[in-house]
């Protein structure tokens, strides 16, 4: 790791309005920067350091104790980065920053393809919630924005309101719009056959991760016809993707965040390229540094990218950048943002630590 100093800094971002994953009800982003000063002290380069409760299981505490112990022993004559073990969470942003610093030194930005071409365009997903009126309006909103891919978040006790909202979407725009939806592993095989065959045919791209048993999403294909995507079971129980017949699925929902690091990632969406299937990257509510990075790294693994979760920094009061993030016609320009999300406003930032290294 060729840097000289590593800086650790906590931030709390207000959402815009507060959120629930998983029970747990969040009204602030809050998370962990890892800043890399390069050798000669030219170049900073950023990683961004933040499980989510309901999530992840880390903490965001474990996950300060874990880095502010790796630094520890990259000090002195320790140059080798030894990054097996650590939490999903604090690997991707170790390794996030070095990645960085490395394009920093030498003028080459990470997952450049041969060849002088810019990659392509990452189409974004809108998340959609709220009642039907509300789903309504805010489909209505999107598009006006350039969206044509949402996706809508299923919770047991609103799957009514889901059916109609999905009906009236599918009614309004047909096949103008493609709808994903995700349960969350939320229900039961039967409970999710049922709801399936509620729904108006054709009006659902795919599932995610539609049961709390992902071992019988072969088995929910077969009654309902309806692909599922792979979200948690990725991280969960990574093993059951290769039991689970390729047929059942459309995608693989890829954070990278709760992988356990960038060689995972990558191998994930070369299984999903190899068999098939959409590589979707999701980020799980994190700044603009992330932001940057997964966009790259998904125009960098797809000639044609799929539509993906990254529109969440909508939902930040803050994006921790000196620029916003754009999306003009719901897409995001890798060859634009990267170099954006190493513009990090330190301002927004409260340092924590120093290291030498």
């Amino acid at each position: 790791m060729s840097a000289s100093f590593a800086y650790i800094y906590h931030y709390s971002v207000p959402f815009q309005e507060p959120i629930t994953v998983k029970g747990h009800k969040l009204s602030q982003r809050k998370g962990l920067v890892l800043a890399l000063q390069s050798e000669n002290g030219e170049h900073r380069a950023y990683g961004e350091i933040a499980p989510l409760p309901g999530l992840h299981k880390e903490s965001l505490e474990a996950a300060e104790r874990q880095i502010v112990e790796t630094l520890a022993m990259q000090g002195g004559h320790k140059k080798t980065l030894v990054t097996e073990g650590l939490f999903p969470s604090v690997r991707l942003g170790l390794e996030m920053a070095v990645l960085n610093l490395e394009a920093l030194n030498s003028g080459i930005c990470p997952f450049t393809p041969t060849g002088a071409q810019p990659l392509p365009r990452v189409p974004l997903n809108a998340l959609l919630f709220g009642s039907p009126t509300k789903v309504m309006q805010r489909a209505e909103e999107y598009i006006e924005r350039g969206y044509r891919t949402f996706k809508l978040k299923l919770t047991t006790e609103l799957r009514a309101e889901a059916v109609e909202s999905i009906t009236r979407l599918h009614g309004k725009y047909g096949n103008s719009i493609t709808l994903r939806l995700d349960a969350n592993q939320s229900m039961a095989l039967d409970d999710a056959v049922h709801f399936a065959n509620s729904l108006p045919k054709g009006s659902v791209s795919y599932i995610e991760e539609p049961l709390q048993q992902p071992r019988d999403i072969g088995e929910f294909h077969a009654r309902t016809g309806v692909r599922s995507a792979l979200d948690e079971t990725l991280w969960q129980n990574p093993a059951l993707l290769h039991t689970i017949p390729n047929r059942a699925l459309g995608a693989l929902v890829l954070k990278p965040n709760c992988l356990g690091g960038i060689a995972a990632v990558l191998n994930l969406a070369r299984h999903a390229a190899e068999n098939r299937l959409e590589t979707v990257f999701s980020s799980a509510f994190e700044s603009g540094i992330s932001i940057g990075f997964y966009a790259r790294m998904a125009a960098a693994t797809a000639d044609s990218p799929a539509p993906c979760g990254l529109d969440t920094y909508r939902y930040l009061q803050d994006n921790l950048l000196d620029s916003p993030v754009e999306a003009p016609n719901g897409e995001l320009d890798s060859d634009t943002l990267y170099p954006e999300a190493h513009q990090v406003n330190l301002k927004n930032l409260t340092l924590s630590s120093v290291w030498t290294l």
